[in-house]
């Protein structure tokens, strides 16, 4: 057998055995929502002590309450007032738990909050405030100087709203905003409320946004956003979606978390990075956590077709 014949079954055996790693944590990751969606539809979050489940139910009830402020002619960033409906509130804030990919986007963002907490807490990275986002600040370019601050200001912002566990209507991404609106729809009569709303959104001035459009403006520098400690959390899951296997940001968030280092080392090797970066960044991840076996020797396109094909259904 000729050595470029075993190379090539070497290869096909590392890329197994990495396959049915991802396989298992993509059925983990799977399962999130329909979990989520039990837990705020039943009595058993009475008896779960977690602060995701809470964080999203806040989230989704916020939602429902800046919807419901609407429908009553204020300004929706008031939210609840005295003598509320509850009755209407808690069937709204039903109707928008069946949503999945709502349900979805408000487990990313706790999640993010509460691994940001988390790295903060042992590794010291400031959750707003970055290293790197502070040198974009100084930056001499002025497009990206300006993004970086409205960034910084947007991150904070949402750091502050997530204590309060409060997600703004126009902090959604399209897709989202225009679901809620259809979700609004029947409780609002006349278009001039949603006109209002709808008129008063622009995608790209959310802190998403932001963040996607200052990794852009960064240009080759953005390979800088791939070190999480001097990134920041924030920067690093919009960098990381936008290289390489180019996943939606949520997916990024959640590589981050425990339990799902082989994905996240499997992204970082699609944007690029090398055997003993990606080793680092999974350490502040999962302390004791190692580079998969045969990970380094995948070339960074094979590697995006694992993390595509590593993705829930």
């Amino acid at each position: 057998m000729g050595k470029e014949t075993m190379d090539l079954a070497a290869d096909s055996a590392v890329e197994a055995i990495l396959r049915d790693e991802l396989a298992r944590e993509s059925r983990a990751r799977a399962a999130v929502v329909p979990v989520l969606r039990h837990l705020l539809s039943s009595d058993a979050d009475a008896l779960v002590s977690d602060a995701m489940l809470a964080r999203v139910r806040g989230m989704i009830l916020d939602l429902a309450s800046q919807l419901l402020a609407v429908t009553a002619g204020r300004d929706p960033a008031i939210r609840s007032a005295a003598g509320e409906d509850t009755a209407a509130l808690d069937a709204l804030a039903a109707a928008l738990m069946a949503d999945e990919a709502l349900l979805a986007h408000c487990h990313s963002l706790a999640a993010e909050c509460l691994i940001a907490a988390r790295l903060q807490q042992r590794h010291a990275v400031d959750p707003v405030l970055s290293p790197l986002l502070q040198e974009l600040i100084a930056a001499e370019d002025p497009e990206v100087a300006s993004l970086a601050m409205s960034t910084l200001a947007a991150q904070s912002r949402f750091v502050q709203g997530q204590r309060r566990m409060e997600l703004p209507l126009g902090e959604l991404p399209a897709e989202l905003f225009v679901t809620l609106m259809a979700h609004a729809r029947p409780l609002i009569s006349g278009a001039a409320a949603l006109a209002g709303l709808r008129a008063g959104y622009d995608e790209a001035t959310t802190r998403l946004g932001l963040l996607s459009r200052l990794v852009a403006a960064m240009r080759r520098g953005a390979l800088a956003g791939l070190s999480l400690d001097h990134a920041g959390l924030a920067l690093f899951a919009s960098t990381l979606a936008a290289a390489g296997s180019r996943i939606p940001r949520h997916e990024a968030v959640i590589a981050c978390h425990e339990g799902q280092g082989l994905r996240l080392a499997v992204l970082l090797r699609a944007a690029g990075l090398g055997a003993a970066a990606i080793e680092r960044q999974l350490a502040l991840v999962e302390g004791g956590a190692s580079l998969p076996r045969g990970l380094a020797a995948l070339s960074p396109e094979r590697a995006g077709m694992l993390a595509r094909d590593g993705r829930p259904g």
